[in-house]
């Protein structure tokens, strides 16, 4: 598998890209492809700390150079509920994550395949877990860009689509600093 030009362009502008994705998604390739364009592959040590799950992500965060992390993150955020009843990752938590990944020039690639496209709620822990990640992703795209990769096992080709955080709304005048030119009581 290599690269298509646009997304290649895509992910070049970006000094840090976060991988994401679902369970059984093959990676290897794609870690080896965007190493070929500069960008090697970091992993956290030793999984999840137990008192700050983002502690390792942010270490690798301060490391300097263009770098690819192999996520997990959103998967914790997804599979913890499904799995355990409960995350051990906060949105809290992940959307600072996020923030500290633009804040570094970077990215998200939520890499996704037909094989976890959702055609209707079967009620299984795959279309349970599809739903999750386009809450998921929709929701940390507000604070960082997301770029979705589709790769799909029948068509070796990758298709990216490049989404931008939405702007947080103007500040609005508080209601006791407006002037006002007269007061009745009665």
């Amino acid at each position: 598998m290599t690269l298509p030009q646009p997304l290649a362009e895509t992910v070049a502008s970006y000094r840090t890209l976060v991988v994401e994705g679902h369970e059984g998604i093959r990676r290897t390739q794609f870690f080896t492809q965007l190493a070929l364009l500069g960008f090697p592959l970091r992993r956290p040590a030793g999984g999840l700390h137990h008192l700050d799950p983002t502690r390792p992500y942010r270490e690798l965060l301060a490391a300097p150079g263009r770098f690819v992390i192999d996520g997990g993150i959103i998967g914790e955020l997804v599979y913890g509920p499904l799995r355990h009843g409960r995350s051990r990752v906060t949105w809290i938590q992940a959307l600072d994550l996020a923030e500290a990944v633009a804040e570094r020039e970077g990215a998200l690639l939520h890499l996704t395949g037909t094989e976890h496209g959702v055609s209707g709620d079967d009620g299984s822990e795959s279309a349970a877990a599809a739903l999750a990640y386009t809450r998921a992703v929709r929701t940390i795209a507000q604070h960082v860009p997301v770029v979705s990769v589709n790769i799909t096992p029948a068509v070796p080709d990758v298709v990216a689509e490049r989404t931008r955080p939405i702007p947080a709304p103007a500040p609005r005048q508080s209601q006791l600093r407006q002037p006002t030119s007269q007061l009745t009581v009665g």
